[in-house]
């Protein structure tokens, strides 16, 4: 699933290409929305919202003006906002370009995964087409009411107006339970909005916590939600995320994340990935987490039903001495592990 960065820049690629336009096609292939008609409707602006994005345009006339430069009265129709969110696959195609992300694939979609289908034209005669791809939650609303779909979510880390009072509310949101994993505590977009798997893992890793201990266990709560900010501000402008501060070399981008099986850049033990199981959904399967079993303190002393917490703590064998991680002496990919708070 896109993170909160990804969403970022994919909503300025939609507004450097939509706005000012007045929309001359439009389909929204869903069928709460199908019969809805935006042509000649002008498109105001496109901003995102956590991990949600929103399209919000005038009805016709909204923004018209006189020759005296005097803006006429506000038709009785009302601004409306066309609401979606990315999910796991889906990605926004302007004038056939899709948007570069490490975290989505631009390779072609299907015709028939079109969801929403934009044509606007701008006052110079550019005209521009945006199509979003396999885009869920796709709700056409009143713009006054878009709380009734982002009214849930925490303060936004990247919203442009963050504040002390954003940041104290999101402490406050975490520190509300201290018994919930922290990885856990991270994907909930009701404390704060943003964050995805691999930027939990990622600042899990860099505050040197196991995904699954408790919030109560981060000795400096407020640094790893400024950490966070800064991460997700550092690369709105990057199609490739980087977490290490890029002087890596070549791969080195993340600390953990999508790294299982090869060794830490700190202390060389072998990364593990296993799932995280969110207990209050039912029937819950989990979301992967990457861990090394040494620079991440805090995690369960037996890790789940695979029983992974036979490594050292230096990731070594203690019979033989040699490396384990998680591909075993035997060279063969041990089960991920299951880690249940």
């Amino acid at each position: 699933m896109p993170e909160g960065d990804t969403v970022f820049r994919q909503c300025r690629i939609l507004h450097e290409a939509l706005a000012g336009g007045t929309i001359t096609g439009c389909e929204l292939r869903v069928p709460r929305a199908a019969t809805a008609d935006l042509r000649d409707w002008t498109v105001r602006e496109v901003v995102p919202r956590g991990k949600h994005l929103l399209l919000r345009v005038d009805p016709p006339g909204m923004t018209a003006t006189t020759t005296a430069g005097a803006t006429t009265a506000p038709p009785s129709a009302e601004p409306l906002t066309l609401h979606n969110h990315l999910m796991m696959d889906g990605i926004w195609h302007v004038d056939g370009a899709p948007l570069r992300s490490s975290d989505t694939s631009a390779n072609p979609r299907a015709t028939h995964t079109a969801r929403i289908l934009l044509t606007a034209r701008h006052a110079d005669g550019r005209e521009v087409r945006a199509v979003g791809y396999d885009v869920k939650q796709v709700r056409l609303v009143r713009t006054r009411e878009e709380a009734e779909l982002i009214g849930h979510l925490g303060p936004d880390l990247l919203d442009p107006d963050w504040s002390e009072e954003h940041r104290d509310l999101a402490l406050a949101n975490l520190r509300a339970r201290p018994e919930r994993p922290i990885g856990l505590a991270l994907l909930d977009q009701r404390n704060l909005a943003g964050i995805g798997n691999i930027y939990r893992c990622e600042l899990s890793f860099l505050h040197r916590l196991h995904p699954a201990a408790p919030v109560s266990a981060v000795a400096d709560l407020p640094g790893m939600v400024d950490l966070a900010r800064r991460l997700l501000l550092l690369n709105t402008s990057r199609v490739v995320r980087i977490t290490t501060g890029g002087m890596m070399g070549r791969d080195g981008d993340l600390w953990v994340y999508g790294r299982a099986g090869r060794q830490c850049r700190r202390c060389r033990t072998r990364i593990e990935r296993g799932d995280l199981i969110e207990p209050e959904i039912e029937g819950s399967e989990g979301r992967v987490i990457f861990v090394c079993p040494h620079c991440q303190s805090g995690g369960p002393t037996s890790p789940g039903d695979q029983g992974a917490g036979d490594l050292g703590t230096a990731g070594r064998d203690p019979g033989t001495g040699r490396g384990r991680g998680p591909h075993g002496p035997t060279g063969r990919m041990r089960p991920r592990t299951r880690w249940r708070p």
